[in-house]
């Protein structure tokens, strides 16, 4: 049940959930990260909160920094104070300003190899993020978004089944109950019937 964390990934100030995963050269910064997610090697992930059973691909980029473009300049000077010997300590109000524009990904979410979601972004449950996407806008739940800026190219399902997934809310099942019902998860329309009325 533990959280496996490679040697050389790094975790600051972060929740990991049980079965948790984080490969070679990922970080996960000031974020929680749900029960069965993993996040695969050079992923960067900062100021988020990851659902359960989340999928998140290779070099991913969760949440990268904005710059505060309405200032005089952009440059990281104007912030990060103390290594410019400008004052002994950085601006804490930018980065307050970073905190508040957390990314949001429900449960059964998969990101694909090199997407970038960008900061203050919801993706809903079960959705899809294809390979290379950039994220600007909220996704909907069970969309399959793809391209730069990402669209919607489908749903996985119809609003119907999603919404009944949603109310089954599997994720939130316990292990040993997951473990029994595991072959169901391979047919929908056997899943629904079997669970659309009880946890």
């Amino acid at each position: 049940e533990e959280a496996r964390v490679e040697a050389d990934a790094v975790v600051i100030d972060s929740e990991l959930g049980r079965y948790t995963e984080i490969c070679a050269g990922a970080q996960l910064i000031e974020s929680q990260l749900g029960d069965y997610s993993y996040v695969m090697e050079r992923s960067d992930i900062i100021y988020s909160s990851i659902g359960k059973f989340v999928n998140i691909a290779s070099d991913v980029r969760v949440n990268p920094g904005n710059h505060p473009t309405e200032w005089v300049s952009q440059h990281h000077f104007l912030y990060r104070l103390k290594r410019y010997g400008f004052a002994n300590h950085d601006d804490a109000s930018f980065f307050a300003w970073r905190r508040e524009q957390q990314v949001q990904i429900g449960h059964d979410v998969w990101l694909g190899h090199r997407a970038l979601i960008l900061p203050g972004v919801t993706i809903g449950n079960g959705a899809v993020v294809a390979a290379g996407a950039i994220v600007s806008k909220d996704v909907e739940p069970y969309a399959i978004v793809a391209g730069v800026p990402a669209r919607v190219i489908r749903s996985r399902f119809p609003r119907s089944i999603w919404r009944r997934l949603e109310q089954i809310g599997w994720w939130d099942w316990e292990h040993e109950v997951l473990a029994e019902r595991i072959d169901d998860f391979r047919d929908i329309r056997r899943f629904i019937s079997l669970y659309g009325n009880h946890r």
